[in-house]
């Protein structure tokens, strides 16, 4: 009997997609979440919470494969760190590991860039500690998903003016398209950092917001303005963005009809 693929994260925006993807691969799939649940569908749950590294132990027990979602705009470097140290105690075979495109081009030094981009900051200390771990991994940098981007701009649209990152451009890709990758590679021989994925078209993010205020019927004005910090400097010169590795198949249009249908 095969022993089940760990999957952190596993009820999140991505997560969710993973562990539907491995079962119609035939997989076993084990969850490490929060809160208790039932097994169902070939879906076995384990509680603990990696930013305090409780439960982890048990979640990769008998674990040869691990495919780490679990995200937050903090602690991504906590959790990772807590992870690793479990797997590599427990001789897990292979970290499949979700990071960000411009992981490693956005610099995150001041108060401003960590207030604003902290996450790149420690999601780029996460693939450290996965790579320095000792255990075999795989990481893929994906861009951002349109599921987040889509979270952002209906907040922002709640408000009388959108206020908008002049001169930042997104990438935004599907959530399944890059769990439909992680399953690929979950279920392959470790391959350290692989190709960035992104999504098939880059958008000014004033548009996203246009694009969404015109599938809902709304009219708000919008303001465009250039963010303070090098982080910031970065993602205006492109560094969040993968244009050579355009691979996702679902644009912003095309989630917004999804989304929005009734």
């Amino acid at each position: 009997m095969n022993s089940p693929i760990l999957v952190t994260g596993g009820t999140g925006t991505l997560g969710r997609y993973v562990v539907a993807r491995l079962r119609e691969k035939g997989s076993e799939v084990r969850v490490l979440t929060r809160s208790p649940r039932p097994a169902a569908d070939g879906v076995t749950y384990v509680v603990g919470d990696l930013a305090t590294g409780e439960g982890a132990d048990a979640a990769v027990e008998g674990v040869s494969t691990v495919v780490h979602c679990a995200g937050s705009q903090k602690g991504d470097d906590v959790k990772a760190r807590h992870l690793m140290a479990a797997a590599a105690r427990a001789g897990v075979g292979h970290v499949v590991y979700i990071s960000v495109v411009g992981a490693d081009r956005v610099p995150v030094k001041s108060a401003v860039d960590r207030a604003m981009f902290g996450y790149v900051a420690a999601k780029r200390a996460a693939e450290e500690i996965v790579a320095g771990s000792g255990v075999p991994y795989t990481t893929l940098r994906a861009t951002q998903f349109h599921e987040l981007a889509f979270t952002a701009v209906a907040a922002m649209a709640k408000l009388p003016v959108v206020f908008a990152p002049g001169g930042t451009k997104l990438q935004p890709i599907a959530a399944d398209d890059v769990a439909a990758r992680l399953v690929e590679l979950a279920l392959g021989e470790p391959q350290g950092l692989v190709a960035d994925m992104g999504g098939p078209r880059a958008y000014l993010f004033a548009d996203l917001a246009r694009g969404y205020l015109r599938a809902t019927g709304r009219r708000r004005p919008i303001l465009s303005f250039p963010a303070p910090g090098a982080a910031a400097r970065a993602y205006r010169a492109g560094a969040n963005l993968t244009p050579e590795h355009a691979v996702g198949h679902q644009t912003w249009e095309e989630f917004l009809t999804q989304r929005l249908a009734v």
